[in-house]
């Protein structure tokens, strides 16, 4: 794919512009190629683009994103297009309730391509929403998630009071939040995540992990890794924020893009993936959880046996046979 293609399909499939609608496109410094391009692709459909451009190193901790929650509040949709996401801001939050649309689109990489040139832009948002939906539904009935793998994992959530929400891409309503990571998401109580995850998938913006990691919770936070070149790694990110809260386990996540592949070359493709999960941390304002902290990262985990509230919704990575229809 080409970067005016991928362009294309954030304007017309995902925020399905309308004449005239002003189109925020809040990005950095090293993203200006993707900004020219969603610029001309916003024009192209009648729609006005306008750009903003962050100093990079200021956008994961959220502080210049809220000095422009006044301004963001003013556009019809809000593409966040910066190289870390900013999806959990209280800055998104206010633009939402102020009737604007957001779009989060982080286009960090690790192998220095374009996320627009990426094929799995490609995956039909109604196809991920069929396969979502009845794990939403399940969701809702469940105060409790327990996910097993066969490399050991065995790590429970709960969800008492807290409401699921489904990713496609789609960001068409005003008030919608959005994401280009296509999936099925909760954020957990805060402090009731418990037990062991074997992480054999991404570390997030740092990569993939080396050999299988293993990691425990207690209490919602993380409180032990693995001492090994990756299990480091992680910890030295981690604690690279300066904030102890980025160790609570904040987001519960299943992957709908069946195009994606966890290959490490992007986060967002990462945790997009069908057939695995991932944990976010640190801040979930805009998830519908009460946890700020000066950062927001995900790991991914393969082929999970998942159950919400005793009922069986993902084997081995794969969902029940009915979750696939489309009809």
């Amino acid at each position: 794919m080409d970067l005016e293609q991928g362009a294309r399909i954030i304007v017309e499939r995902w925020l399905q512009a309308r004449t005239d609608d002003v189109l925020h496109f809040i990005t950095d410094e090293t993203k200006l190629r993707e900004a020219e391009a969603f610029s001309r692709a916003a024009e192209a459909f009648g729609a006005v683009p306008k750009v903003s451009v962050l100093p990079s190193e200021s956008i994961q901790s959220g502080d210049s994103i809220e000095e422009m929650r006044q301004i963001m509040s003013y556009a019809n949709a809000i593409v966040g297009a910066t190289n870390y996401s900013f999806i959990t801001t209280n800055a998104v939050s206010y633009a939402l309730k102020h009737g604007a649309r957001f779009l989060s689109l982080p286009l960090s990489t690790n192998d220095g391509s374009s996320l627009l040139e990426q094929d799995f832009l490609n995956m039909d948002p109604r196809q991920a929403a069929a396969l979502g939906r009845p794990m939403l539904r399940a969701l809702r009935r469940a105060d409790s998630i327990r996910v097993t793998t066969a490399l050991g994992t065995d790590v429970r959530f709960r969800i008492r009071g807290r409401k699921p929400g489904l990713f496609n891409g789609v960001a068409a309503r005003p008030g919608v939040c959005a994401s280009a990571s296509f999936e099925v998401y909760i954020p957990p109580e805060e402090t009731e995540t418990e037990g062991r995850v074997v992480l054999d998938g991404s570390m997030g913006y740092i990569g993939l992990v080396e050999e299988p990691l293993e990691l425990r919770f207690e209490k919602g936070r993380l409180v032990e890794i693995a001492d090994t070149a990756d299990g480091r790694r992680l910890r030295a990110y981690i604690e690279s924020f300066g904030d102890p809260e980025m160790f609570c386990a904040a987001e519960f996540g299943i992957g709908l893009n069946q195009i994606s592949r966890c290959r490490g070359a992007s986060y967002i493709e990462d945790e997009s993936a069908y057939g695995t999960f991932h944990i976010g941390f640190g801040r979930n304002l805009a998830l519908g959880g009460g946890h700020d902290a000066a950062g927001h990262f995900d790991i991914v985990v393969h082929e999970p046996d998942i159950e919400a509230g005793g009922e069986r919704i993902m084997t081995r990575g794969q969902a029940k046979k009915p979750f696939f229809s489309l009809f």
